[in-house]
C-alpha cells in the first residue's frame, strides 16, 4: 500500500553573507537541527544588484563531497587547480564531486540584468571521499524535459522521472533532481523510495505540499517530509515551480569544517594541514565536456 509522505516542516531561507561577501539565502546548511542526510546545504543566491555577488567565490578548497551548481539566469565563470575553466549558464548543471580535494573558484555574474542559481553540497561516503576529482557538467539542451497531460513540467537533472533518465549518473547518494513546474491548480504525485530523504525547494509561486495540511508555501521556503513512498503537491493559483531532491541518507559520522567534509576531525585537521603545505591535490583528471 503507498504511503504518501507527511510535511514535517516548512523553513524560510536565511539571508547570509558568504565567499568574498556574496549576499546569498541559505535554505538549510550545518547550523540547522534538520536531518537532511545526505545532503548538507542549499543556497540560493540571486540579486537584481550585481554588489551583492560580484566579489564571487575566489580560490577555495573542498574535499570528502560534492556540489551541485544549478543556474536559472546569469552565469558563473569557474576554474580550478586541475586546469578546467568553464562557465555555468542558464538551465546548466555542473555536478562537481571534490572526492580527494579540488582548489577552485566561482565567479557569478548577469545576463540582460539577472542572476540567480542555486548551489547543494552533498556529502559522500568514506568510500568515495578520496576518489579523484570528477565533473559532469550538463548544458541546458541536455537536461530533458517532459510536460503530463495536466501541463505539469518536469526537467530531469538525476534519477528518473515519467519514464525519463536525468543526464547526470552514477552518484553515492542515489539522487533524485528534479526542477518541476505546477500550473495553477494542478497537482503532481512522485514516487520516493522508502528511506531516503525528500525535500523541495520553491523557486516561484506557492503550492501545497501535502495532501492534508492546507498550508500554502510561497517561493524561498524550504519543505522536508516524513518517511513514505511518494509525496504529493497542488499549486496555488498562480502555479509553483520548486526543486524536488532526493536521496539515500549515508548514516555515518560527519566531521565539517568550511568546504571540506570528512568523518573524523582528525581527517579535518589532515586536510587544511595539507591545503597550507601545498600537498592537498592528489590526483590530476580533466572533467567531461571539455
Amino acid at each position: 500500500m503507498n504511503k504518501v509522505r507527511t510535511l514535517i516542516r516548512v523553513k524560510k531561507s536565511q539571508s547570509t553573507i558568504e565567499g568574498a561577501g556574496v549576499r546569498l539565502n541559505r535554505a538549510f546548511g550545518n547550523s540547522d537541527d534538520v536531518d537532511t542526510d545526505p545532503f548538507l546545504l542549499l543556497d540560493d543566491f540571486h540579486s537584481d544588484n550585481p554588489d551583492d555577488y560580484i566579489a564571487g567565490f575566489p580560490r577555495h578548497p573542498h574535499r570528502g563531497m560534492e556540489t551541485v551548481t544549478y543556474m536559472i539566469h546569469g552565469r558563473v565563470e569557474h576554474r580550478d587547480s586541475l586546469g578546467n575553466t568553464g562557465v555555468i549558464g542558464p538551465g546548466d548543471v555542473q555536478w562537481m564531486t571534490a572526492g580527494s580535494g579540488i582548489i577552485h573558484s566561482e565567479m557569478p555574474r548577469q545576463e540582460d540584468g539577472l542572476m540567480r542559481g542555486l548551489q547543494l553540497w552533498v556529502n559522500l561516503p568514506a568510500s568515495h571521499k578520496m576518489k579523484p576529482p570528477r565533473y559532469q557538467e550538463i548544458p541546458a539542451a541536455q537536461i530533458p524535459q517532459t510536460i503530463l497531460e495536466n501541463g505539469t513540467r518536469l526537467n530531469v537533472i538525476c534519477g528518473n522521472a515519467d519514464s525519463i533518465e536525468g543526464p547526470v549518473r552514477e552518484i553515492a547518494a542515489d539522487p533524485v533532481y528534479l526542477d518541476i513546474t505546477i500550473p495553477a491548480g494542478a497537482d503532481f504525485s512522485f514516487p520516493i523510495k522508502q528511506g531516503h530523504t525528500v525535500f523541495a525547494y520553491v523557486l516561484e509561486g506557492a503550492g501545497y505540499f501535502d495532501a492534508h495540511k492546507k498550508e500554502l508555501v510561497s517561493h524561498s521556503h524550504l519543505v522536508t517530509y516524513s518517511d513514505g513512498d511518494s509525496v504529493y503537491m497542488k499549486a496555488g493559483e498562480n502555479g509553483v515551480r520548486f526543486l524536488l531532491i532526493a536521496g539515500k541518507p549515508i548514516g555515518e559520522p560527519v566531521a565539517w569544517y568550511g568546504p571540506i567534509v570528512m568523518n573524523t576531525e582528525e581527517e579535518i585537521r589532515i586536510a587544511f594541514h595539507e591545503y597550507q603545505e601545498g600537498t592537498f591535490i592528489k590526483h590530476k583528471q580533466k572533467f567531461d565536456g571539455i
